[in-house]
């Protein structure tokens, strides 16, 4: 599964983004999707979850902030990030898990900067 991610940039404190992750594939409506993030000198973490079923998980600093949605008959996941801080300062990366022609599969886009200027 290949994984096309955009809409990163530069946005001053207290603004919006919305970022999207395409994904290649017939069977997206059955893929775990999600976003990670990594910030200079840090680990990457993970900051949202979206499941196959629309089921959706945060992490705690972006609860309230951030929203993910996807969009089966495009296959793309969108996540709104809103009231952005300077922590959110970040490469974000988008991954898809699932099971194709039962095999397992764990994909990651090329990731995408975002820069919250404060």
């Amino acid at each position: 599964v290949q994984l096309q991610a955009s809409g990163g940039g530069l946005v001053q404190a207290g603004g919006s983004l919305r970022l999207s992750c395409v994904a290649s594939g017939n069977t997206f409506s059955t893929y775990g999707m999600a976003w990670y993030r990594q910030a200079p000198g840090k680990q990457r973490e993970l900051v949202a979850t979206i499941s196959s079923v629309a089921e959706t998980d945060y992490v705690d600093s972006v609860k309230g902030r951030f929203a993910i949605f996807r969009d089966n008959t495009v296959n793309t996941v969108y996540p709104r990030m809103n009231s952005l801080k300077p922590e959110d300062t970040a490469v974000y990366y988008c991954n898809a898990r699932g099971i194709i022609r039962g095999a397992i599969f764990n994909s990651w886009g090329q990731g995408t900067q975002v820069t919250v200027s404060s």
